[in-house]
Order: C-alpha cells, then sequence, then structure tokens
C-alpha cells in the first residue's frame, strides 16, 4: 500500500479543512463513482489498450475511463479537461490522481485514448454493456418505446483550413428556423424512461427513417410525436404485435380536431418521459453541439453519453 502524500491527504480533506462541506459536483461524483460498473466497462476496452512493456507503460485502464467520463460531464475538450484535473480537487479526487507523486494525463493522452474508443466503435458496446448491467439490477426492458429525435448542432461556418462545412452534417428546418449538424435517434423504454437504442444520422433525415433501428422486437406499443404518425407499416415491420400509440396530426381541412387532441395529449403523459433523457444529455451536459467533425466520432460521445445517462437517471434504484 502507497503511503499518502501531503497532496493526497490535502485531497481527501483528512481533516484539515474543518469548515469545508460537500458541494454539488462532489455529491454528483461520489454517486458516479458508486453506481459505474466500473469492472464491466474496462473489460470492454481492455482487449484493445495498450499493454506495459513496449515504451512508457500506459496510463491505468480505469483512471482514464474516469477522466474520459470527467469530459463527457462537464462538456471539456482534451486539453481542458487536463487543466480542469490540475484546478479541482473534486476532479483529481474522482479520477484518483495524487500530484504528490504523479502527473495528471495530458490532453494528449486523453486523444488517443478517444481516438481508440472511435476506432473499434467502442462507444456502443459500452452502451450496451451499461444496458446489461441495469437489466441484471432489474431495471428490463418492456413492451412499450418511445422514439424521439433531437438536434445537435454544428459549427456552419466555412472559416476554417477546408474552406467549408463539414460534409457529414447537414442542415434541416424546424418550424420557422433552419439548423446545421446531425441528429440523435433514441429509443425509451416507456417504463423505466431509459434508453435501450439508438441511431446518430445528418440532420436532414428524417425521424420515421431510423424508425424500426429503434424498436426492440417485442413491442405491445410505440409512442412518438407527430413526425412518426402514419407509420404503422414500419412499426410493425420490426414489432408485428406493436400497437401505433403515436401522436397523430390533429388539423384536418383547416379545423382542430378536439377528440385527436385529447386523445394526443394522453399519450404525451407517457411520451414525455424520453424528454428526461435529451436534458441529461443536452442541458445537463452540455451535449447541444457537436465537438468534432464527421458523424463517427459524435456518434462514439452519443452512445457514451446516453450509458452515462442511464446510469444518472437510475442511480436511485442502483444506489
Amino acid at each position: 500500500m502507497k503511503q499518502a502524500t501531503l497532496a493526497m491527504a490535502e485531497d481527501q480533506g483528512a481533516g484539515f479543512e474543518q469548515y469545508r462541506r460537500a458541494t454539488k459536483r462532489d455529491v454528483f461524483l461520489a454517486t458516479m463513482s458508486e453506481i459505474v460498473p466500473w469492472t464491466e466497462l474496462c473489460a470492454v476496452i481492455e482487449p484493445h489498450y495498450p499493454k506495459p512493456g513496449n515504451g512508457r507503460p500506459p496510463v491505468g485502464l480505469e483512471r482514464m475511463l474516469r477522466m474520459y467520463f470527467v469530459q463527457h460531464w462537464f462538456n471539456l475538450a482534451d486539453e481542458a479537461c487536463e487543466d480542469a484535473l490540475l484546478d479541482s480537487t473534486a476532479l483529481r479526487r474522482f479520477v484518483g490522481i495524487d500530484l504528490g507523486r504523479e502527473r495528471v494525463p495530458d490532453g494528449t493522452t486523453l486523444l488517443k485514448f478517444r481516438r481508440l474508443l472511435e476506432k473499434h466503435k467502442l462507444g456502443e458496446q459500452l452502451f450496451a454493456t451499461v444496458g446489461q448491467v441495469l437489466q441484471a439490477r432489474g431495471l428490463k426492458v418492456g413492451t412499450g418505446t418511445i422514439v424521439d429525435a433531437t438536434i445537435i448542432g454544428a459549427p456552419s461556418s466555412t472559416k476554417n483550413a477546408d474552406k467549408a462545412r463539414d460534409p457529414e452534417m447537414h442542415q434541416t428546418r424546424k418550424g420557422q428556423q433552419w439548423y446545421f449538424g446531425m441528429k440523435l435517434h433514441i429509443g425509451v423504454d416507456s417504463r423505466t424512461g431509459l434508453a435501450h437504442s439508438a441511431v446518430v444520422t445528418a440532420a436532414n433525415v428524417h425521424d420515421k427513417h431510423p424508425l424500426p433501428e429503434l424498436l426492440h422486437g417485442n413491442e405491445r406499443r410505440v409512442y412518438g410525436d407527430s413526425a412518426y404518425a402514419s407509420q404503422k407499416a414500419l412499426i410493425q415491420a420490426k414489432a408485428t404485435r406493436a400497437q401505433d400509440f403515436t401522436n397523430q396530426r390533429v388539423r384536418k381541412d383547416g379545423e382542430i380536431d378536439q377528440a385527436l387532441r385529447a386523445r394526443n395529449r394522453n399519450k404525451s403523459k407517457v411520451r414525455a418521459r424520453v424528454e428526461h433523457v435529451f436534458a441529461v444529455v443536452k442541458r445537463l451536459w452540455g451535449f447541444s453541439k457537436v465537438r468534432y467533425r464527421g458523424l463517427a466520432k459524435n456518434a462514439t460521445r452519443s452512445f457514451v453519453a446516453l450509458g452515462l445517462a442511464n446510469l444518472y437517471l437510475a442511480r436511485r434504484q442502483l444506489a
């Protein structure tokens, strides 16, 4: 067992700061440290992670994974994540860094780790592993699925080296406004409110096209907003026993069908649960704009963020 240095003693409190109290960040990190299945997630990455023996020994896998999750939760660039660890006692305590005997992994090390996940498409595997852990803990996928999509913005400026926008992103119109970026499509269990499937596309892809990929096939009910109206054939192509509970368009011949509007309102009481996932990913963790160019890199970030959002939303059941 390593002897604690003065730096580590200060980071751990050690009774020196008599009047310090736990901040919201402290509580959040302590909660996530407890509920994240570190062993299972590290097992997904370990076969691809560098082994000691060739050159400088690699940073511990769990430590890099913790640093990578900090980057997600606080919406940080690679170098900004390094700076945040140097600045914040709470973050160092979470990652497990003792400045008295070791350096914080630099931004380049985090960049290489992120690219490792992108190269082997490990974001999808991490998302699936979280789902398996949650099901093993009793949060099983039921027979109702809510489908929805959200736009993640991308820079539309051409003031860059290529003098062009990201070719894999596209623009779309929503209401009276145009948006440029990508779409994150998700399928959420109607009982638990946790995401069980996801697809990433350019923003100009209509919500209905990835619909079959968002269903697991055992649904009895499928909920969605009016973008999925009249897609019964697409739904039953994947889930033959599913009933279409998507919201229908209420305006016919210039008049509003009040009975249909009332039915939509009742369906929306269930459908609204999908917004909790988007609220965590986009509002709480700041993934409302892409940080990287290309769909593949942002897809990896999306899958990891959804897996972490599932853990966060289920934290009371996992504690």
